[in-house]
């Protein structure tokens, strides 16, 4: 009885971190380029094209609750991040090809190349199952078969970036490119691959010209404004920002990114300038409540705590009489 009392006990415990994990996968989850975190919490788009058949928050949410579950079981739960390193990257991408000549093997050439589309595929779907190793053999294989298949290149940078492997991933960015000058996605990630690495000047490049071919990409355009951001060029930072997702979250974005610099006057301003647009926001009144008490203007925090204590009460009143 007692060993069936301690196995239900487990299961429970389990149980409840497998849902605690569903629930907050987002803190648990927080991957990722810490200043395109903060303004995807906005609800904006940044960072890289993964692929093509959609993104892969669905798969981090539900892979949270079993993350939890092996570190409480002694596994070592930061395994998918673990860093792969030139030796290991030398094996993956010294992948060997036969070529065929023979201009009588037509089939042949037809046969490697739906081969190299189904290594493809497998590699995407690895890519978005976070099995990075198993996606880079895959999409090495992709490219070696078949060089001018675009998306394995990028994939492929996709897949060294989230192994720390940036030259290697800015050298399969580069390939795609070569192949196909004009791919915006391409020149996205390649860009956020620069950013990512301190290099703002080259991403700057890159995502204006990803931009000029997909001028109404919220992706592109957010990546373009980080990056602006980082050479200290506000006013096209903010264009940038709210070409990609209008006036009212372009203030909210820039404002954002002007706090991860600890310049709080000058996010001020970019939230008071929200605030006009939208008296409402209720994220707007809370940084700027907690943001005028940092910079000593203790009546104008209270003013926004005031707008937002009658925002509170309204809604309220209105749950009460509904």
């Amino acid at each position: 009885m007692t060993k069936r009392r301690l196995i239900a006990a487990l299961i429970a415990l389990v149980l409840t971190i497998a849902v605690t994990g569903m629930w907050s996968a987002a803190t648990i989850e927080r991957e990722g380029d810490p200043d395109a975190n903060a303004i995807e919490d906005s609800g904006s788009s940044a960072g890289v094209s993964e692929q093509k058949k959609g993104g892969n928050r669905v798969v981090k949410v539900l892979a949270a609750p079993f993350k939890a579950f092996g570190r409480l079981f002694g596994h070592n739960g930061d395994r998918k991040i673990e860093r792969m390193t030139e030796k290991d990257a030398e094996k993956f991408a010294s992948v060997g090809v036969t070529r065929v000549d023979d201009a009588r093997t037509v089939d042949a050439k037809k046969l490697v190349s739906t081969t190299a589309k189904e290594h493809l595929a497998a590699g995407r779907e690895y890519l978005m199952s976070g099995r990075i190793n198993e996606a880079v053999t895959e999409l090495s294989t992709a490219a070696s078969l078949d060089p001018k298949l675009t998306e394995a290149h990028n994939l492929l940078g996709v897949a060294y970036d989230q192994k720390g492997l940036a030259e290697r991933a800015q050298d399969s960015y580069k390939r795609a490119i070569q192949v196909e000058p004009e791919d915006p996605e391409t020149l996205n990630n390649l860009g956020f691959s620069f950013y990512q690495n301190g290099n703002y000047r080259a991403a700057v490049d890159r995502l204006k010209r990803a931009a000029r071919l997909a001028p109404t990409d919220e992706r592109i355009l957010n990546n373009l404004g980080l990056a602006l951001c980082r050479l200290g060029k506000f006013d096209e930072a903010y264009k940038s920002f709210a070409r990609a997702t209008g006036p009212l979250t372009g203030n909210i974005n820039m404002a954002r990114m002007l706090e991860r610099f600890g310049r709080e006057d000058d996010a001020i301003k970019y939230y008071e300038a929200a605030r006009q647009i939208d008296s409402n926001n209720t994220f707007a009144l809370r940084r700027l409540a907690d943001l005028y008490d940092r910079v000593g203007k203790p009546v104008e925090s209270q003013s926004a705590r005031t707008a937002l204590s009658s925002l509170a009460s309204g809604a309220s009143a209105v749950s009460f009489e509904k």
